[in-house]
């Protein structure tokens, strides 16, 4: 190197180009970075009393939809008039920050495809998002719940759609009968749950409750369907089916991590039952081989694992649960019955399991405790259970058309008596075995007890193994 530049001075700067340059990075710095838009679609039907709160609930999310469509169908009630009243442009202040929306409302009319009508109706106009946020007219979530979905959908490109963690807000339910079923259905949200977190957080079922979906899988999943719409109408559950459609898309279906939503509850035995017929209806309906209409069952589909499972241990649950009563009643009446405290044993695991599932919520309250540690509620809402299993198959046996959806609807305004069909049921069944009982001599009773209690024990110890092996298993500091 030259002596006499390696000691030169540099060359003065520009003080015009400088201020250029100083001026140029703060305006690239003030440019706003980019974010996914998201479409929300409100499918509302009759949800007067509630869609206030849902809007109220979405307007104060700190990361707001940048569209909102109300999408109101078959409604007789004020719930377009209540909605009517969020409709416009809305500016909201987050953390400083200013946030835009607007709000829409439609009225539909009668609508023979129901939700999936308004569904695809609020689709056609966010397609163009990134992302579609599927909202109930009943379900509120917490402050954060849209900005922790867009977040982790965002963070993988392999995810095509992540449902929240559902629950049941109970602080408003009111008499003994709904604080029960509300209590159940939250116990048996927080086990689903819990079972889909510790599968890797794959997500069986995208609930509508509250689901983020990638408008860019729902495209492909109407082009390898060869659906002009995401929702088909032919299926009794319509979310379970686009869940699978997605996945065998080459989707990933989660379950977040963190984002939280509270749905509506059925606080009437006519309604739980027509909602849990219909669901487990649907979800038989998909795990069926074969076709039925135009619904193709798909048994080894990944996403029905879960399924066959849940199907599977309410078989046992019926099984062990019977003949338990039909061997004690016959034990009883011939004077045989012996009692042993290892019977305990089954009662007092299932009552731990219950405990640690309520332990398990992230808003556990004093109900849920109770509900799980007085065994009697739990074991009351398994039989309650147990008759929609029941039900449901038995409708799907008959392969009798009936619209579920209707039938949930029509118990949803208080009207049927389809509910007390299971307990009509067993009652008849328990008279009928009773008759034939007394009728058998005593070698023949003899000998079905000498048979009937060794299957009961076998299956008892592997239902009972069964759930000491979920009771001891880690949840990695997941909360339900």
């Amino acid at each position: 190197m030259n002596e006499r530049n390696r000691y030169a001075k540099p060359a003065p700067v520009d003080p015009v180009l400088a201020a250029y340059a100083n001026e140029f990075n703060e305006m690239v710095e003030g440019l706003p970075a980019f974010r996914p838009t998201i479409g929300c679609i409100v499918p509302a039907y009759n949800e007067a009393e509630t869609i206030g709160l849902v809007l109220d609930s979405l307007l104060a999310q700190t990361r707001l939809p940048d569209v909102i469509h109300v999408v109101v169908n078959n409604t007789t009630d004020d719930t377009v008039k209540i909605a009517s009243q969020y409709a416009g442009p809305h500016e909201v202040v987050t953390d400083g920050v200013m946030q835009f929306t607007e709000v829409f409302v439609h009225d539909i009319g009668e609508n023979p495809d129901k939700k999936v009508g308004a569904l695809n109706y609020g689709y056609s106009l966010i397609e163009g998002c990134d992302f579609l946020l599927g909202v109930d007219g009943d379900t509120t979530a917490a402050t954060n719940a849209v900005e922790q979905l867009e977040a982790e959908i965002a963070s993988d490109t392999r995810v095509g759609g992540i449902s929240a963690i559902y629950s049941i807000d109970d602080t408003i339910i009111k008499g003994i009968v709904p604080s029960f079923l509300i209590a159940g259905q939250r116990a048996q949200f927080a086990a689903f749950n819990m079972q889909n977190m510790l599968r890797g957080r794959n997500m069986a079922v995208l609930g509508g409750q509250f689901s983020i979906f990638s408008t860019k899988a729902l495209r492909e999943v109407m082009v390898d369907s060869h659906q002009a719409t995401p929702w088909v109408k032919d299926s009794e559950v319509e979310d379970s089916l686009l869940s699978l459609q997605i996945k065998s898309a080459g989707y990933l279906t989660k379950i977040s991590a963190q984002a939280r939503a509270n749905v509506g509850g059925m606080t009437t035995l006519r309604g739980l039952d027509a909602q849990q017929v219909k669901w487990n209806f649907g979800a038989i309906e998909l795990m069926w081989p074969g076709q039925r209409g135009d619904t193709k069952g798909q048994p080894f589909h990944p996403n029905l694992r879960l399924r066959w499972i849940e199907n599977f241990s309410m078989v046992v649950n019926v099984l062990t649960r019977v003949m338990f009563f039909v061997l004690l009643f016959a034990s009883l009446s011939i004077g045989a019955f012996v009692f042993s405290p290892i019977w305990l044993i089954p009662p007092a695991v299932a009552l731990l399991l219950n405990l640690r599932t309520a332990m398990s919520m992230k808003n556990r309250n004093g109900k849920d405790i109770f509900f799980a540690i007085a065994f009697l509620p739990a074991e009351i809402y398994m039989w309650v259970r147990i008759g929609h299993f029941v039900r449901a198959w038995t409708k799907f046996a008959s392969n009798k058309q009936v619209d579920n959806w209707a039938e949930q609807a029509k118990a949803e305004r208080g009207s049927g008596n389809a509910y007390l069909v299971p307990l009509l049921v067993g009652v008849a069944a328990a008279a009928a075995m009773v008759f034939i009982w007394l009728q058998l001599p005593v070698v023949i009773q003899s000998t079905i007890l000498w048979i009937g209690w060794p299957i009961l024990g076998v299956t008892t110890v592997l239902q009972t193994l069964t759930m000491f092996f979920t009771l001891i298993k880690r949840h990695h500091g997941y909360k339900a």
